[in-house]
């Protein structure tokens, strides 16, 4: 391609709005232009490399045995409503009518289209196990969208599901996804690190995220240093600690009976804390929450999650223990109704307007401080299990760096990382509720089981920019450069022309993606535009060097003088040498 040709529309600086490295290169480079909030479309530059992410994707699946179609991005709500999530999936859904009335979903993701597309088709065991993919377009309504593609409104996804014929297809489906995850990361030149991962809307059992490293992600990763654990802090579980008491001592069970004190102007833990003379670890700290589309019978929606007073409570671990589409902190006039006290006077002793859920860290409290019900009042002496029964008892914690790993005891630490890709083991969640069946081996009609599969193609790209990057622009891997190299002529015209168009049409016969910049343009101005773009190789033909061009690596710190004649082939070896080693 030659630069006249193309468009090249790069930015000295970048738009106010861009905060984080690769949204700031994507619009300065001229590879996206932003349409509206959470709205960029792919100039001619950025689709060539979204490409090539696309198809590393398309072929890694192919080689696993995956097969690839294309569902409509405009789905019948319908099919929404027969799974149970027209209401659950929330606001971020879009949601318009067609002209007849009928309720229409524009794509958040495909699991219905799927399994409604499968179920017209599957007859027998004997179809069994097969797993179908998409490149596609999907919508979610983001109530801030941010960095980019990295989180916009409209943006494209890959989604696999498998269907299997029993958990033992199901294990070998989702192994065989892993393994091409990773091998399409490895292509790109990412490096990931596996955690599990919460199911959050999707639903299903097994989980596993595979992230990326991010000063600005979006996720905080929990890992162990000792052994392989590593999980988003949305699902990571830790070793059960003991309470302590004031005295550093574990917490000595108490036969007192529970005695209300007041506690004016006193709501905040450090304040009890302070008041009290004792520490966080002697409060059941009580919040209220209310939940929509509770998946279990609660009695209404409102339920009082306690937790110990120095924990804090992992809200997507208590809306998957819920199994909700979302829960939130209840407004003030909610826990007045409920608590019959202001905010921070909650307590399960004597609670009966909402069901009490305990962290596990709760049960093995003793001699503990609560809400008392009322306005400046608080509960000494509470013995749980005693003085309160929970509705229900589950690890709803935050864990943190510090906590010991519940695998070999290692003390955890944390990184800040980007989900890229994301695997489940759904089960019957979908097959069942949308009636899914086959003939097993028995004549016997059977439900199929599923598993999901995603990798996010937009926020992929734009993370192999977070991670190949310095201070003049992007520095592409060979695999996903929108041109592998780019011919600079200082001048073209008389022999750098001449040079220049012949080494092109070398690397162009040798099947390489290359950019003859022949733009009437100063030296400088294509040199930075070079960089800024990042095309991993660059040759400049200038008079001064002739019968030597220059051949400069993006990544090297200065280039070498080679013969113009052996350029060309020069060039190829170090893609070549490239490509294999991303590909080993």
């Amino acid at each position: 391609m030659k630069a006249s040709k193309f468009i090249i529309s790069t930015l000295r600086e970048a738009p106010n709005d861009a905060v984080i490295s690769s949204h700031q290169l994507m619009m300065r480079a001229g590879l996206i232009r932003k349409l509206g909030n959470g709205l960029y479309s792919y100039m001619p530059m950025g689709l060539k490399a979204f490409r090539k992410v696309e198809n590393i994707i398309r072929e890694e699946l192919d080689k696993a045995g995956m097969l690839e179609m294309k569902p409509t991005v405009i789905q019948p709500g319908e099919i929404w409503k027969e799974s149970g999530r027209w209401e659950k999936m929330g606001p971020e859904m879009l949601k318009p009518q067609n002209r007849g009335g009928q309720d229409m979903v524009v794509s958040p993701t495909a699991e219905e289209a799927f399994t409604a597309l499968v179920r017209d088709g599957l007859t027998s065991y004997k179809q069994l196990p097969f797993t179908l993919y998409q490149i596609n377009t999907k919508y979610r309504d983001e109530i801030r969208p941010r960095y980019g593609v990295m989180r916009g409104r409209e943006f494209t996804m890959m989604d696999a599901y498998s269907f299997d014929k029993d958990q033992k297809d199901l294990d070998a489906s989702y192994e065989n996804a892993a393994a091409a995850y990773r091998k399409i990361f490895k292509r790109m030149g990412l490096e990931t690190i596996s955690v599990k991962a919460d199911t959050g809307a999707m639903g299903g059992s097994g989980s596993e995220e595979f992230m990326v490293e991010s000063e600005v992600g979006d996720d905080t990763l929990i890992l162990c240093p000792e052994c392989k654990y590593a999980a988003n802090v949305e699902k990571a579980s830790c070793k059960d600690d003991v309470a302590l008491d004031k005295d550093g001592k574990p917490q000595a069970k108490t036969d007192k009976a529970v005695e209300e004190i007041p506690t004016p102007d006193v709501k905040t833990i450090d304040d009890l804390s302070e008041f009290l003379k004792t520490t966080p670890q002697s409060f059941i700290k009580t919040l209220i929450y209310r939940v929509e589309n509770p998946g279990i019978d609660i009695k209404g929606n409102f339920v009082a999650v306690c937790i110990r007073g120095d924990l804090d409570v992992n809200e997507a671990k208590l809306c998957a223990l819920l199994k909700a589409s979302s829960v939130e902190l209840a407004e003030e006039a909610d826990v007045i109704k409920i608590t019959d006290a202001p905010v921070g006077f909650a307590g399960p002793v004597k609670l009966t307007k909402a069901p009490v859920i305990a962290d596990n860290t709760v049960m093995n409290m003793h001699d503990a401080v609560t809400g008392g019900l009322k306005k400046d009042v608080h509960f000494i002496h509470v013995e749980p299990g005693r003085d309160f029964t929970p509705f229900m008892t589950a690890d709803v914690r935050i864990v943190k760096p510090g906590d010991i790993c519940p695998e070999c005891g290692g003390t955890f630490y944390s990184k800040k990382g980007n989900e890229l890709g994301h695997i489940f083991k759904l089960g019957e969640k979908y097959t069942k509720s949308m009636n899914v069946t086959y003939l097993d081996v028995n004549g016997k009609l059977t439900t199929p089981i599923m598993g999901c599969y995603g990798i996010g193609v937009d926020r992929t790209l734009a993370s192999i920019i977070e991670a190949h990057h310095d201070d003049n622009g992007i520095k592409w891997t060979m695999s996903t450069a929108p041109f592998q190299v780019a011919v600079v002529p200082v001048m073209y015209k008389e022999k750098m022309k001449e040079v220049a168009d012949k080494i092109y049409e070398e690397l162009l016969a040798s099947g390489v993606d290359v950019l003859l910049d022949d733009r009437d343009e100063r030296p400088g101005v294509k040199f930075k535009d070079a960089d800024l773009i990042g095309y991993p190789i660059r040759i400049v033909v200038g008079d001064k060097n002739l019968p030597n061009v220059e051949l400069k690596v993006r990544s090297a710190e200065n280039p070498d003088l080679v013969p113009a004649e052996e350029a060309a082939k020069k060039a190829v070896q170090i893609i070549k040498d490239e490509l294999e080693r991303l590909n080993a």
